[in-house]
């Protein structure tokens, strides 16, 4: 973490624009379902409360396209942050119209504002020059809280930083400090768990873990094409086609590094995509035609606590099989519920793991928890991220 913080500037009493992520879920009735993002950003939000800043706050909301779309206010997340807070949290009209204008030019010390969703702004997606200064006109001073957009370069994340000292907030110097201890310096037995759809999601994050574990283990239905790849027929299951080869070169990359690399073993095949769909458990080398493979089987699952039980760092990125249906959530609620015992560093790397670990009610049992599904991966990936590049450095 070599980017200053809040913590390295003088921010008393000045005018503050902080780029959060807001980006919640919410039911029909425009109730959220899930206000753990917000509650991410508050350490930052008080500390600039606390040092008399006049506060501004922004943040996107679902996918409106440039376009202003009433369902994807954020009066809900000002509702909620004032709730938080103990204290009102005035949202802006407009992203940095007139009334946005108006708000903060009358800001006062220690008071806190909410500028409509930033994606209402045609520009915002594009990196909008002339937007970015919109926003720098507003404060003084760029903090940047929202890792789960920092891979992204749009106008509230790095076009901005380019008109204002520009530093990081808490969240995400926390980001950063644990997946950049994890990779750099990582307690070993180092080991990864990595689920989802496609290899071809992960080809990245696979080569790039190889370099730095001793283990990988491979679930969700990107198993399939590493099966499919050793000759073996997988039924309907997902199975790219095209990514055979690359799949054989990455088990031989594992074996030259000396990584120990581990697929399922077993399977939970069903009949149909259903909830309710019949289904049973057979061998890897074994899926029947017809039927498709949704989740590890009780082998695999053994398998793979009995190896996760030496770590000493984990990191886990991607479902271990279609956890939205209940009977085929089993594989990953059970590796949560094993890694929930084991004394590790534990990182969920954000998105769908992340999501059926707090489904599980185990979220409190991870050393850390990302809020940032495409971001983790991306720096697990050795990437770069735009809106971290952004800002100044210590």
């Amino acid at each position: 973490m070599n980017k200053k913080t809040v913590r390295d500037i003088d921010i008393k009493g000045k005018k503050v624009l902080v780029r959060c992520d807001f980006n919640v879920p919410y039911d029909e009735n425009r109730k959220i379902t899930d206000n753990r993002r917000i509650v991410a950003a508050l350490p930052t939000i008080k500390y600039l409360i606390d040092n008399n800043c006049k506060v501004i706050l922004c943040s996107h909301l679902g996918r409106p396209k440039g376009e202003v779309k009433p369902e994807f206010s954020l009066n809900i997340v000002a509702e909620e942050l004032s709730k938080l807070l103990g204290k009102e949290v005035k949202l802006a009209k407009d992203v940095v119209g007139e009334d946005a204008k108006n708000l903060a030019a009358n800001l006062k010390e220690g008071e806190v504002m909410l500028l409509e969703n930033v994606r209402f702004e045609p520009g915002e997606e594009k990196n909008d020059e002339n937007l970015s200064k919109e926003f720098a006109s507003l404060a003084e001073i760029y903090v940047n809280d929202a890792f789960g957009t920092a891979h992204r370069a749009h106008s509230s994340t790095t076009g901005v930083a380019s008109y204002l000292p520009a530093v990081s907030g808490f969240l995400i110097e926390k980001e950063l400090n644990f997946l950049g201890t994890a990779l750099e310096n990582p307690e070993r037995p180092f080991m990864a768990i990595l689920g989802g759809k496609k290899v071809s999601d992960k080809i990245g994050v696979i080569k790039a873990l190889l370099e730095k574990v001793d283990v990988l283990m491979i679930g969700g239905a990107m198993a399939y094409t590493f099966f499919k790849s050793m000759g073996y027929e997988v039924g309907n299951s997902i199975c790219e086609l095209d990514k055979l080869d690359l799949a054989k070169e990455l088990m031989n990359d594992a074996k030259s590094k000396g990584v120990k690399f581990m697929l399922p073993v077993d399977t939970k095949v069903g009949k149909e995509f259903e909830p309710n769909t019949e289904s049973k458990t057979v061998k890897f080398t074994e899926i029947p035609e017809g039927w498709e493979g949704f989740d590890i089987g009780e082998e695999t699952i053994k398998l793979y606590s009995e190896e996760l039980k030496k770590a000493k760092t984990v990191v886990w990125n991607g479902p271990l099989g279609l956890f939205e249906f209940d009977q085929f959530a089993i594989g990953t609620n059970s590796i949560a519920k094993i890694l929930a015992d084991v004394d590790a560093v534990k990182i969920i790397g954000g998105g769908d793991s992340a999501a059926a670990v707090e489904k599980a009610g185990l979220a409190d049992k991870f050393t850390h928890i990302s809020t940032g599904g495409g971001a983790s991966l991306e720096f697990l990936e050795g990437k770069k991220l735009p809106g971290i590049e952004a800002l100044q450095d210590k």
